[in-house]
């Protein structure tokens, strides 16, 4: 076994394409070092496995490591969750309350959804990164702290900081390493050795006597484009083994638990450049982000058809937001995706974010804009 496949079994990263291969390199390089790291990626490509291995492999695996979800957080408790608050800082402050970077001191903050920081909590996280020191919301007392962050972004945050979403100051400190984990679709030499492994877990686990996939089945596996990524692929084949009992599974069976994207999937295989210079990657996520937007697109109308039927648009007894051709305008489009998903999944806004794709803070901001209240 070489030092590389030691490492990668040791911190579960699984994959030996080349990609990968090229990534776990980096993480080797950067971990024992307290350089920030921005990792970036779909949704469900494994950014909190890279964090967890830069932290375990470095000189603070000793030390604590906080993984903060930033989009979870509403707007108004971000800074005392990060920093920490006295007591009577606010309404519902009744005990002193110590933040993630003070908890973390001599450890590792994982910042993870870094795009859905508010501006105002933006500045402070970058007087952290600058000089290690923060202060407890409703003190005026400075306090340092000595933690490495590493951050994760599924958004294109070079357009963020062009829409003034976020801070360009912020994004350049923190990209002094940027790890791109690349989407299963455009490393599918490895979903063998990932079906295999989450197969595993999940039989022992469950103690399941799993009884294989004929050659069609592994065919549609390894064909599928799998939108959700890793995350995807792990929650289908633990649904497999335990709904279907470990039985056999041929196509038929695998077909139920894969969700259709075969139109897109064409359009949206985009490749991966390896050893590129800076101009090259950014030009890359730049034509990646407007081919998911144009892929996006294309769902958006199919969804609404699917949804809106020709009689309900004509005979709607309020004004429908048009374009001068009698086209939906996109803030309209958008407004009737939210609904038809809080709809479809009974006011449960959690699941209907996850079918958005979109943070839970971000679907609250956008049933507030439509009036979906």
């Amino acid at each position: 076994m070489t030092d590389r496949e030691a490492f990668q079994q040791k911190y579960g990263i699984i994959g030996q394409s080349p990609e990968m291969q090229e990534i776990v390199d980096v993480i080797r390089q950067v971990a024992p070092t307290d350089i920030t790291v921005m990792v970036s990626g779909e949704s469900g490509t494994g950014k909190e496995i890279v964090a967890k291995a830069i932290h375990g492999a470095s000189k603070r695996a000793q030390k604590t490591m906080v993984s903060v979800n930033c989009g979870a957080i509403p707007d108004g408790l971000i800074e005392s969750e990060l920093f920490g608050h006295e007591k009577g800082a606010f309404t519902s402050a009744l005990d002193l309350r110590r933040g993630y970077f003070e908890i973390a001191d001599g450890g590792t903050v994982f910042l993870d959804e870094i795009g859905e920081m508010p501006l105002a909590t933006q500045v402070k996280l970058l007087r952290v990164l600058e000089s290690g020191e923060f202060m407890r919301v409703g003190s005026s007392e400075a306090r340092r702290t000595d933690v490495r962050v590493i951050a994760a972004t599924n958004k294109l945050l070079e357009y963020e900081v062009q829409q003034k979403h976020f801070r360009p100051d912020l994004y350049f400190r923190l990209r002094s390493v940027n790890i791109h984990l690349p989407p299963l679709r455009n490393r599918k030499e490895d979903i063998p050795a990932l079906v295999e492994q989450f197969v595993k877990e999940t039989a022992e686990k469950n103690r399941i006597k799993f009884g294989g996939f004929s050659n069609n089945a592994t065919e549609l596996l390894m064909s599928y484009y799998w939108p959700g990524n890793i995350r995807e692929l792990r929650n289908a084949i633990e649904s497999m083994l335990i709904l279907e009992g470990g039985k056999h599974l041929n196509e038929d069976d695998i077909r139920k638990y894969l969700r259709e994207h075969s139109k897109v999937a064409t359009d949206r295989n985009l490749p991966v450049v390896s050893n590129r210079t800076v101009e090259q990657a950014e030009r890359e996520l730049i034509y990646r982000a407007l081919v998911e937007l144009k892929s996006n697109i294309i769902e958006m109308k199919e969804l609404l058809v699917g949804c809106v039927n020709e009689n309900s648009l004509q005979n709607s007894s309020h004004a429908q937001p048009q374009n001068g051709n009698g086209i939906l305008t996109m803030d309209e489009m958008e407004r009737r995706m939210v609904a038809t998903a809080l709809d479809r999944h009974k006011g449960n806004r959690r699941n209907a974010a996850k079918e958005l794709n979109i943070s839970e803070r971000t679907l609250y901001r956008k049933i507030k804009d439509y009036g979906l209240q």
